[in-house]
């Protein structure tokens, strides 16, 4: 998809509202199937649950979605992306502990990725068994499951189309089963009073529980900000009033169909499926098991544009990053498609059904939810947004989430405790990777390049060093143009005198816009020692070796360099010299100075670099022209060692 086409699509339009249709509501349309069923977790039909709980959703739905992220959080986009990432770019230069809200909010989101597909499948699926009450019903969601991520290498792009179209389908399938209940009992629209919600956390006895199965209602609420670059905030807030009204009407359908079987036992039935004419069920259950995979494809694209980002802002491992199709922005990555699968199939095998996978939905993506809060409390101030406004708004919604949060600690007991283990898996990640890169810095020396001009210069003409190649390449992390890190000179004078016609330093600046693509040359010696910085975006493609080789296409154009080879022979045809890249790999060789959370972090660092992409690959390099150096960062001192001399 062309840029100019994805702008359109941001733009108001039937089309970007069928788009976001198709990506966006998938996770929030699809909760219908389970809400319920958690609340009265196969307990009494009571009144005061019905209308308590629907009033909860009422106004969850209300206060989380529509306010906090429809409202308000879709303001804080990057360049018109969003997300938990791209909300951390925007606001990482107030303060360095943003970093710990930036991981925990995403580490939870990927734990969330891993139930979304488990749960949403099962409960779809699980509706056959109202027709075939035997009807294996895991073995069917494993194999969708399976069959979900396996297309993934194969990119989305003819699935995505027809997205938009299905989950209209399924939301005016819904909305019309809602309606058609609501003759039944027309009293249920008391729900809509707030009093009912305070009636029933005030004094229903498990309170807490009903808390956290309420939660479940808006738990696909940050998708809405993280899918926000494929579908423009305006097509967003349009198409969300047609979703909230199909939603309110499915779930007051559901409260008629409660309200009629007050003080019986809700067991093993779905107020779901019970709301439809028997004709329709199995029609439901195709409609509801396809809108369900279609909620976990959004998920899953979500989670790994998530880790794309991840990558590119130094939280997680470099991993290969592949782009199936042309489809603007349509990434799939190896390593989480596998991690997500497992974590998938994992939660399948501990708790089989989905009203057992209920207690362990929504405690992850609760925090996701508390440290966007945090963050998006920062971007305002940032935006010097009246201080009385931001206040109000991080204390009302700081008081909401919590209160979410101590309903869904109740749940670590009956399964909360595997998402929790999982995002704080993947939280380790994140940190080790961010901190090890932290502490690594603190010992990368920088000398003053200057110094080292005339010496390099001399160096290039000088005969009687062995020719190492016409163009050497340098990859610094020097943010100032006058300095390089005194390995690199370590490296070209002492290790091996590398003699080059000339001599690049290549720097990337991670910007906190998503989709920079510039660069800028500076000729330190003309001819001699050349640096060039690119500034790229969070989400774009770090091939290094391909934006080099352009960026010296246009130099040879412009004539700003010549690299014809000096060699007589390749000089005469004019053939162009060999290019090669340097990479520096930098190990920390002693550790005993370090604190003890120095030491831990440097150890799971050193387990991830196994899994991770080489240094050469993760810039993008042709290994075939990389040359790689491990350089030690800390240099034993002589001056400890103690040594006798015999005669």
């Amino acid at each position: 998809m062309s840029t100019d086409h994805k702008h359109n699509l941001q733009k108001l339009s039937a089309a970007g509202l069928l788009i976001s249709l198709g990506i966006i509501f998938g996770d929030i349309g699809t909760s219908p199937l389970y809400v319920f069923k958690a609340i009265f977790n196969k307990g009494e039909i009571t009144e005061m649950v019905i209308f308590g709980g629907l009033s909860c959703i009422f106004w969850t739905l209300t206060l989380q979605t529509t306010v906090k992220y429809v409202l308000i959080t879709l303001n804080a986009d990057n360049k018109g992306e969003g997300g938990i990432l791209s909300l951390f770019s925007l606001v990482r230069k107030r303060a360095k502990w943003l970093i710990i809200p930036a991981i925990i909010g995403a580490s939870t989101l990927l734990a969330d990725g891993m139930i979304t597909p488990a749960i949403t499948i099962s409960s779809a699926v699980e509706g056959l068994a109202i027709k075939t009450p035997n009807f294996p019903t895991i073995p069917v969601v494993v194999l969708i499951i399976s069959l979900l991520f396996i297309i993934q290498r194969f990119g989305t792009n003819i699935v995505g189309r027809v997205f938009g179209p299905l989950m209209f389908i399924w939301f005016s399938t819904i909305g019309i089963l809602g309606m058609s209940y609501l003759g039944h009992s027309p009293e249920i629209w008391k729900a809509l009073n707030p009093y009912y919600a305070a009636q029933l956390l005030a004094n229903y006895p498990n309170a807490w529980f009903i808390v956290g199965a309420i939660f479940l209602c808006t738990t696909g609420a940050e998708a809405l900000y993280s899918d926000m670059g494929h579908c423009g905030k305006s097509n967003i807030r349009i198409s969300w009033i047609f979703v909230k009204l199909m939603l309110i009407f499915n779930y007051f359908g559901q409260g008629a169909w409660l309200l009629e079987h007050q003080g019986t036992i809700l067991g093993e039935v779905n107020p779901f499926y019970a709301i439809m004419p028997d004709w329709f069920v199995i029609w439901g259950v195709t409609i509801a098991t396809m809108a369900a995979v279609i909620a976990s494809q959004a998920m899953i694209s979500g989670s790994f544009t998530l880790i794309a980002e991840a990558v590119r802002l130094n939280i997680w491992p470099k991993v290969a990053i592949r782009y199936p199709s042309d489809h603007k922005g349509q990434i799939y990555v190896p390593s989480v498609n596998l991690i997500l699968y497992l974590g998938c199939m994992l939660i399948i095998l501990i708790f089989r059904e989905s009203s057992n996978m209920e207690a362990a939905y929504g405690l992850a993506i609760n925090l996701t939810f508390l440290t966007t809060t945090i963050l998006m409390t920062v971007f305002m101030l940032r935006k010097r947004i009246n201080v009385i406004l931001v206040g109000l708004f991080a204390v009302v919604y700081t008081i909401i989430e919590v209160t979410f949060l101590i309903g869904n600690i109740s749940k670590i007991a009956h399964g909360g405790w595997l998402t929790l283990l999982l995002a704080i898996a993947l939280f380790i990640v994140m940190y080790s990777w961010f901190g090890a890169r932290k502490i690594k810095n603190r010992f990368v020396k920088f000398v003053d390049v200057r110094d080292y001009y005339p010496i390099l210069s001399e160096l290039s003409e000088d005969k009687s060093v062995p020719f190492f190649s016409s163009h050497l390449v340098y990859l610094t992390s020097a943010n100032n143009v006058h300095e390089v890190e005194s390995k690199i000179t370590y490296s070209i004078l002492n290790k091996k005198p590398k003699r080059a016609d000339v001599y690049w330093l290549a720097h990337v600046d991670v910007m906190d816009n998503p989709h920079t693509r510039e660069y800028k040359v500076t000729q330190l010696v003309p001819g001699k020692v050349i640096r060039i910085d690119f500034h790229l975006g969070f989400r774009e493609e770090q091939k290094i070796s391909l934006l080099f080789r352009k960026v010296v296409e246009d130099m040879v154009k412009n004539g700003e360099i010549d690299i014809t080879s000096n060699y007589d022979t390749l000089k005469k045809y004019n053939i162009p010299g060999d290019f090669n890249f340097v990479v520096l790999e930098k190990v920390i060789s002693k550790t005993h100075f370090l604190k003890m959370n120095e030491k831990i972090i440097l150890e799971i660092y050193k387990i991830l670099k196994k899994f991770s992409l080489s240094e050469e690959k993760g810039f993008g390099l042709d290994s075939s022209f990389v040359t790689l150096e491990r350089v030690p960062l800390t240099i034993p001192n002589t001056e400890e060692v103690k040594l006798k001399r015999l005669d």
